[in-house]
């Protein structure tokens, strides 16, 4: 054995061929943290200092190659000082380096994932050979940040200059022919074969058949672009991705620029390039959110897995509505291997169900994200009936009829005397309560809520709400079924609006208030849309329905009357009246027009300042500041009493339910994220100074005390 440790071996096979193992003890994958750096860094002086040795092999002991850097332990390594963060990626480059720089030829077999910091470990090698299942690629735009060891500056020496921005800026994973295309990997083998196709490469390079000094040489010098390709090269790419990204995405960009100013130098010069803007962007607030959002996501799915240990299995789903949400759930179902019974009570609406369900398999036809083959399949396991036949085998049935309290009952008192005794009911509703539907129920301790969003192709977030009586298992078997038909179920107690509604309708309240104030909600939606959201709140409001908002905000002021309670006539009330309901009837707060797509397109309609003019009861002069405080500050207050009510458990869950549920805009990391960025004597004093607009705006005294105690949600 040359070397041995914790995380890494290095042992000698045949002539003078040693193989460096990555293995971490204790962990199902590799990855990069303090541990196996160091010992990295051990593994590789030995190899320098055992002068028998020919060539190198870097395998790995685990399924996966090695999946990137541990980033909570690298968190903390962000938050040192400049200096010492630059001194510690530096000491990493160095690893890195002297690897690159040993002097006998190097060859990394790839099995499986090789993401990040592990990607870049492959590119200090002569030579790469892969698996047919891996899959490479550095995505660390995805956590505000870019390649910090070495990625931006070997992979464009490498596969080229525009290839590398691809990969880089998209932050994509890539297949195995996908890397072999562009020259990322130099072999792709089947995973049997893939260490004897690593040692008969390292052979054949010391054997002088492979020249691998010339292959490294090219990742030592400065890219081979003349100055006009550079420009073109370049400048074309920045214009490109800033569009993709966005302004509030600095990463991609930013890897362009890193690329462009190491492109003149040398590798040692290039990767200072490379650290200083690394550094730049791990500092930043964007890395700090998406960081969070990342860790946030992993802490759900670690809560969620916990489940699976008391869920029933399901087989075989129902869902009762076959509406645009009754077909969208059913879509979701089946293409993610669910079979699922819809059923209604009139032949038109399984119709629509059906041409819902087929419209975005036609989608996914069109995107080659599914074969025709695939389609049959799935929808062929969708099941249309009008009577309840087949519901004694049925595991879950989803309620996702319209939404009033009693004619959700008499459903689910129906569908109860249908199905098994052991058989879970589910209702999607978007704010009624759980308790108050359990009541028409025999055995309530088998109903929970299940909450989709709306497109449910497309929106990732399924809140599973518990009620008075409601299992344990039950909500297990809710947040398995969620689960595997590819959502992120966050569990939740019950309360009118449960988490996301709860939050949203204070966020509405905001925009009335300003409405009310004279402010116009064009410019409103503009603000709101510069500050991160997807869309503003009155397009928002559009596109989900005015008389579906104006119903929710109903039971909202009747849950919590204190706050939520307008004192007159709102926008939304006008907009209802006038029977202006959205995108559904073509007039709202905008008028629709169908675009060459076929898609609704929003308009300004002069006609709406007659509609508004009598709820308009001041005119105010409010700044662009003034109008993200009137909105968020009630938004950022309810999350904060929903996490004190226990509504829901965690800060992690509040803000992943905001960004999964209505996009929240991630580079701020979610509400509680967002006060935490602030902190939080700052954001209570905010609050205060707008104190006069009604107990939206008062912070509660829990809040207080974490202001006083210098305490945050997130530490």
């Amino acid at each position: 054995m040359i070397y041995e440790g914790k995380a890494i071996t290095v042992q000698s096979v045949e002539d003078g061929i040693a193989v460096l193992k990555f293995d971490l003890d204790g962990e199902s994958v590799n990855k990069f943290n303090r541990l196996t750096l160091d010992e990295l860094r051990q593994a590789v002086d030995a190899i320098k200092a055992d002068t028998s040795i020919k060539g190198v092999i870097v395998t790995s002991g685990k399924d996966v190659f090695i999946v990137g850097a541990d980033i909570t332990e690298f968190l903390d390594a962000f938050r040192l000082p400049e200096e010492e963060l630059l001194a510690w990626v530096g000491s990493a480059n160095a690893i890195f380096n002297d690897f690159e720089d040993l002097p006998v030829p190097t060859v990394v077999a790839i099995n499986g994932i090789a993401l990040g910091g592990g990607m870049e470990m492959c590119l200090a090698a002569d030579f790469r050979v892969a698996n047919e299942k891996a899959r490479v690629g550095l995505p660390e735009v995805k956590l505000g940040i870019y390649p910090g060891f070495g990625g931006t500056v070997r992979l464009p020496r490498l596969i080229g200059c525009d290839n590398a921005i691809e990969w880089i800026a998209s932050g994509k994973e890539n297949t195995a022919d996908e890397a072999l295309a562009v020259g990322a990997v130099d072999a792709v083998v089947d995973s049997q074969y893939l260490e004897a196709a690593a040692l008969d490469m390292v052979k054949r390079a010391i054997s002088g058949e492979l020249d691998y000094r010339a292959r490294r040489q090219a990742k030592l010098e400065k890219l081979k672009l003349s100055p006009i390709e550079q420009m073109l090269a370049f400048e074309s790419a920045k214009g490109f991705v800033a569009g993709k990204a966005g302004p509030h995405y600095p990463a991609p960009v930013d890897a362009i620029k890193a690329i462009q100013k190491a492109a003149s130098y040398g590798r040692d010069k290039a990767l200072e390039v490379e650290s200083a803007g690394f550094i730049k962007l791990a500092k930043s607030s964007v890395s700090s959110s998406l960081v969070g959002i990342f860790l946030n996501d992993q802490a759900l799915k670690k809560k969620a897995k916990r489940y699976d240990k008391v869920a029933a299995d399901v087989k075989q789903a129902a869902v009762l509505g076959a509406g645009i949400m009754g077909g969208g759930i059913a879509f979701q179902s089946a293409l993610k291997g669910t079979p699922i019974l819809m059923k209604d009570i009139r032949e038109e609406a399984i119709e629509l169900g059906l041409s819902e369900a087929s419209k975005l398999f036609a989608k996914r036809i069109e995107k080659g994200r599914l074969d025709a083959a695939g389609m049959a399949v799935a929808l062929n396991a969708i099941r249309p009936t009008l009577s309840y036949g087949d519901f004694k085998s049925v595991d879950v049935v989803v309620e996702a009829v319209v939404e009033n309290p009693k004619v959700k009952q008499t459903v689910l008192a129906e569908v109860e005397d249908q199905v098994r005794e052991d058989a879970v009911l589910a209702s999607n509703t978007s704010t009624i309560s759980i308790n108050l539907l359990a009541q028409a129920l025999k055995r309530p301790e088998h109903f929970c809520g299940m909450h989709f969003f709306n497109p449910v192709h497309m929106m990732p977030l399924v809140e599973v709400i518990r009620g008075e009586k409601t299992s344990e298992q039950t909500i297990a078997t809710v947040v398995a079924y969620a689960k595997k038909m590819g959502k992120s179920p966050i569990v939740v107690n019950d309360c009118p609006g449960f988490l996301v509604n709860r939050v949203l309708f204070p966020y509405f309240g905001g925009f009335a208030k300003l409405v009310g104030a004279g402010v116009d909600f064009v410019r409103i939606d503009a603000v709101m849309e510069r500050f991160g959201w997807p869309m503003g709140p009155a397009y928002l409001m559009d596109v989900v329905g005015i008389d579906t908002a104006h119903h929710a905000r109903e039971v909202m002021a009747d849950g919590f009357p204190d706050r939520m309670k307008e004192a007159g006539r709102t926008a939304l009330d006008a907009l209802y009246d006038a029977k202006r309901l959205g995108q559904k009837n073509g007039k709202g707060f905008y008028a629709y027009e169908t675009d060459k797509r076929g898609k609704p397109k929003k308009v300004v309609d002069a006609s709406i300042e007659g509609i508004l003019a009598p709820i308009k009861h001041a005119s105010r002069e409010l700044s662009d500041e003034d109008i993200i405080n009137w909105m968020m500050i009630p938004l950022c207050l309810e999350t904060i009493r929903c996490l004190e009510d226990g509504i829901v458990e965690s800060a992690a869950e509040a803000d992943m339910g905001l960004i999964y549920g209505i996009g929240f805009p991630p580079f701020r990391g979610g509400a509680l994220r967002y006060v935490d960025e602030m902190g939080v004597a700052a954001f209570v004093a905010l609050a205060d100074r707008y104190a006069e607009l009604g107990p939206m705006y008062h912070p509660t005294e829990k809040l207080r005390e974490m202001a006083r105690n210098g305490q945050s949600f997130f530490g």
